[in-house]
């Protein structure tokens, strides 16, 4: 990844625009900003949630609070907790996340 024309700033991310996402199951609330072409999001899992896609995307996600779990097309599944974070680029594992209990996001894409 190249970071480039983003000047030095910072993000209250209470004042972005909460913006609310229907999943398989449960609600996914995403408050994002845009930085050239790097996607840098917050998002909060509804307890219950379970993503409607699978997603070939690639992403660096910190989990801040609660947990998630991300599973891979191919099975293999992966927990993360609090101050865990895992890294996937585009095309390479689809994935697909859930949580029974809720979870907060800190994500780069």
């Amino acid at each position: 990844m190249q970071l480039f024309n983003i000047p030095f700033g910072t993000t209250d991310w209470s004042k972005i625009e909460r913006v609310e996402y229907q999943g398989e199951t449960g609600l996914a609330f995403w408050r994002t900003q845009q930085f050239g072409d790097v996607r840098v999001r917050m998002v909060e899992y509804s307890p219950g949630y379970r993503a409607d896609h699978w997603c070939d995307k690639g992403h660096i996600i910190l989990c801040t609070a609660g947990e998630l779990t991300t599973q891979l097309q191919d099975g293999r599944k992966f927990n993360l907790k609090p101050g865990m974070s895992y890294q996937v680029a585009d095309k390479v594992d689809a994935h697909r996340s859930s949580t029974a209990v809720g979870a907060s996001l800190f994500i780069v894409d």
